[in-house]
């Protein structure tokens, strides 16, 4: 269901590295969230270092909806670099798995594609 990673580098320098490696996938960022900041904003007491990076290709995206509407309920795609255990992480939803979820067969060829270039965004942050 997960695809995840270990990186080297902080937080911020890896949260870098997938907007770059998600650009050269032909996704864009469409908004990064930090949790933390987000939370503590809320008065909510949240330690760990962690960014979600919302992500899209708009001709899969485009494919996908046109096939059925509900599928908007999981874009765009996130992307989730944290701080763990001393360690910094990358994992993003399989969208095969995601997919999984819906009776909908017809979009496998664009959730495999999908998923081929997510994995790709991880593993080039993670290089």
């Amino acid at each position: 269901m997960l695809y995840g990673r270990t990186a080297k580098g902080t937080v911020g320098e890896v949260a870098g590295k997938v907007e770059a490696a998600a650009a050269a996938q032909k996704f864009g960022v469409l908004n990064i969230i930090d949790l933390g900041e987000k939370l503590q904003a809320k008065g909510i007491e949240f330690r760990h270092e962690c960014r979600i990076l919302e992500v899209c290709n708009p001709q899969q995206a485009a494919k996908a909806l046109a096939a059925d509407l509900v599928i908007s309920t999981v874009l765009p795609c996130r992307i989730s670099v944290y701080e763990e255990g001393g360690q910094v992480k990358v994992a993003t939803l399989r969208p095969t798995a995601m997919l999984g979820l819906f009776a909908l067969p017809r979009l496998k060829p664009v959730a495999e594609e999908v998923e081929e270039a997510m994995v790709k965004i991880v593993d080039a942050a993670c290089a």
